[in-house]
């Protein structure tokens, strides 16, 4: 799996896919380093977490959380792999009849949350939900008048985001953010969007897979984009390292004075593409490294200055109004 600039790893992950990286001062990497915790460990982590909606269901008619039918007690429990331990916090069971109501939606007999459930639940046919974070699996079961107990493999494992600028600088958590897709594209090109907005070091549940994960840095083009798999049963640590940098811009009659309020500000590429306007004594912004072009007007004045973002160098920049810096007009 070939990663584009700013993605490199630091562990091994499933069938030799990642190999072994240092992060290193002078290099762009992402470090996915899988780390395997146990169920009670992702139950502490993530009782924050918003759990996914499921929509297509009627609500309860019983404002208690189980069901209490004549049938025999059936247990529910999940675990994050074939084989683990039972899964004790976090977890939301549903408990839906297999046929769609009048409305079309599916009634909702039973839930509850917390971590294995003991539901008393009429003979017959069920589909029962369990979600864990974004993770989940669905099963259908038959209930009988004997008690039983039914298992439930999520096939999951969590996810961990983070991004740091050259040499290690931590990047402010207000002004890093990560999205979450889906790693197959449709046909035009788009992928489903599963968890937007997820701030960095927050863990999150996943099934096992490959996701194309997007971290922002700022509100402009500092964006880095990867694929990254997660592992059942395990914690993949990811971290990006951003090549851009803070920019404040201000428009002075001489260097070093004081700013002019009242300053329409462009920035440009180097290609005169537009990328960022604002209005005020000050723009600041996050840029990518690279070279753009700064237009400033002012009353009916336009002043425009060339320079350069190298990552990691936050720096004010100031237009000065001189009659070298004046321009007749912008496109």
């Amino acid at each position: 799996m070939k990663l584009p600039r700013g993605w490199a790893l630091k562990a091994v992950m499933i069938e030799g896919i990642f190999r072994f990286l240092a992060l290193a001062a002078s290099a762009a990497v992402l470090t996915a380093a899988p780390a395997v915790v146990s169920a009670q460990e992702f139950g502490d982590q993530l009782m924050d977490l918003e759990l996914p909606a499921i929509t297509n269901f009627a609500p309860p008619q019983s404002e208690t959380p189980l069901a209490q039918g004549s049938g025999g007690a059936v247990t529910l429990a999940a675990q994050l792999t074939e084989g683990g331990a039972e899964i004790t916090r976090g977890l939301v069971w549903r408990v839906f009849k297999p046929d769609p109501g009048p409305d079309g939606k599916l009634p909702l007999v039973a839930s509850s949350r917390g971590g294995t459930g003991i539901f008393q639940l009429d003979p017959g046919s069920y589909l029962v939900h369990a979600a864990f974070g974004r993770a989940g699996a669905t099963k259908r079961i038959t209930v009988g008048r004997e008690a039983k107990r039914e298992d439930f493999v999520l096939d999951a494992g969590g996810l961990q985001l983070d991004a740091v600028l050259a040499g290690g600088v931590r990047i402010p958590p207000e002004k890093l953010r990560f999205s979450i897709y889906d790693a197959e594209a449709d046909a035009d090109g788009d992928r489903a969007l599963i968890l937007p907005d997820v701030s960095p070091n927050t863990v999150i549940r996943l099934n096992s897979g490959v996701y194309h994960v997007v971290s922002t840095y700022g509100s402009v083009n500092a964006v880095i984009r990867s694929d990254i798999r997660v592992e059942a049963g395990k914690l993949t640590e990811a971290t990006v390292e951003h090549h851009a940098a803070e920019l404040t811009m201000k428009l002075v009659r001489e260097p070093g004075g004081e700013a002019i309020a009242d300053t329409s500000w462009s920035v440009l590429t180097e290609s005169g593409d537009p990328v960022r306007e604002s209005v005020g004594a000050y723009a600041s912004m996050v840029l990518a490294e690279g070279d753009y072009s700064i237009v400033a007007k002012n009353r009916d004045r336009i002043y425009q200055r060339d320079f350069t973002v190298v990552g990691g160098r936050n720096q004010e920049v100031e237009v000065v109004t001189t009659e070298a810096a004046a321009v007749d007009d912008v496109d």
